[in-house]
C-alpha cells in the first residue's frame, strides 16, 4: 500500500515553472534581462500580436516574475528579481544531493 508524499512549495513551483514554460515567455524574459522596456519595443522585437503579448506578459506577471509601471499611455515592464529568485530556488529544490542516490529494486516498493 502506497501514501502520496506532500511535497512542500509544489503549488509555488508549478505556477513558476508553467510561467517559463512557453518560448515567447522566456524570449520576453530573456529580453528584460537588460533592464525595463516598453510593451511596445517587446512587441515589435517579438513581432506578436498585441493580444498574444498581453496574455503572455499577464502570465509572467501573475507568477511574480515581471513589474510593470505605467507612464502616459505607456506600460513599462521589468524582472522581478524576487519572483527570479523564488523560480531558481524552486528549480534547486529539485535538484537530487550530492549524496548517490540509492537505486531501488521492484521488491523494494510494490507487494
Amino acid at each position: 500500500m502506497s501514501s502520496a508524499v506532500a511535497v512542500p512549495h509544489t503549488t509555488t513551483a508549478a505556477r513558476l515553472f508553467h510561467a517559463v514554460s512557453d518560448e515567447t515567455r522566456l524570449a520576453l524574459i530573456h529580453m528584460l534581462r537588460d533592464g525595463e522596456r516598453c510593451v511596445c519595443e517587446l512587441q515589435d522585437a517579438l513581432g506578436a500580436a498585441q493580444s498574444r503579448l498581453s496574455f503572455h506578459l499577464r502570465v509572467l506577471k501573475d507568477a511574480g516574475l515581471l513589474s510593470d509601471r505605467k507612464e502616459g499611455r505607456w506600460v513599462y515592464y521589468s524582472l522581478n528579481a524576487d519572483g527570479i529568485a523564488e523560480l531558481e530556488e524552486a528549480a534547486v529544490r529539485l535538484k537530487p544531493p550530492r549524496r548517490a542516490l540509492r537505486v531501488r529494486h521492484a521488491s523494494d516498493c510494490c507487494d
